[in-house]
C-alpha cells in the first residue's frame, strides 16, 4: 500500500534539509591529505599546517615535485617548506605542462602530511607591456592639444581670424543699408 500523506512526504523533506548543511560542511579530500595544492601559470604551491618544526634545524620540512616518471620522494624537485606554526608553505616555479604529484614530509616525525596530484595546464601567461604616454599630458585650454606650435603657426592663424572678423563686419554693415543692391 502507498502512503502518500503530505506529513510524510514533508518529513521527507525536512530531513533531506536538515542533511544538507552536513553534507556541504563534510571535509573534502583535500583537506584529509592534510596539504593543499594550487596552481598558477607555471607556478605550483603547496600549504600545509600539519607540520612541526624541529627545534634543533629549525625546519618545518620538505615538499617534493614528482612527475609521472619519478617514483619516490628523493627523485622529485625538493623545496624545503617556510612559514609560522599555523600555516607551512612551498612553491616550484618555471614549472612545465603536465600531471605531478605533490607530496610533503614533516621534518620533526619524518611523516607524510599529504599527497596530492596536480595538473599544470599550457595557458599561456599574460604579459604586460608599457605604453607611452604623452611627456607633457593633455594641455588644458582651446582644442586641448599637446602639440607645442611654432609663432610662426600662431601669427598666420591670428591673420586668419582678423581676416574672417573683417570679412564679417563688412558683410554685416553691407546688408544693414537698404539702398544698396
Amino acid at each position: 500500500m502507498r502512503n502518500s500523506s503530505p506529513i510524510v512526504r514533508s518529513g521527507l523533506t525536512v530531513a533531506a534539509v536538515a542533511a544538507l548543511p552536513l553534507a556541504l560542511t563534510a571535509p573534502t579530500a583535500t583537506a584529509q591529505s592534510g596539504i593543499s595544492v594550487s596552481t598558477s601559470g607555471n607556478t605550483v604551491s603547496v600549504s600545509t599546517s600539519t607540520c612541526s618544526q624541529t627545534s634543533p634545524t629549525g625546519s618545518w620540512g620538505t615538499a617534493s615535485l614528482l612527475t609521472s616518471s619519478q617514483a619516490n620522494f628523493a627523485q622529485g624537485r625538493q623545496v624545503a617548506l617556510s612559514g609560522t606554526t599555523s600555516q607551512q608553505s612551498a612553491a616550484w616555479s618555471n614549472v612545465s605542462p603536465g600531471t605531478y604529484t605533490v607530496v610533503v614530509q614533516c621534518a620533526f616525525n619524518n611523516q607524510t602530511a599529504g599527497t596530492q596530484a596536480v595538473v599544470v595546464s599550457t595557458t599561456p601567461t599574460p604579459t604586460v607591456s608599457p605604453t607611452a604616454s604623452p611627456s607633457r599630458g593633455v594641455m588644458g585650454g582651446v582644442g586641448g592639444g599637446t602639440e607645442d606650435y611654432g609663432t610662426l603657426t600662431l601669427v598666420a592663424g591670428g591673420g586668419l581670424l582678423a581676416v574672417g572678423a573683417a570679412a564679417t563686419v563688412w558683410f554685416l554693415r553691407r546688408r544693414a543699408k537698404p539702398y544698396r543692391l
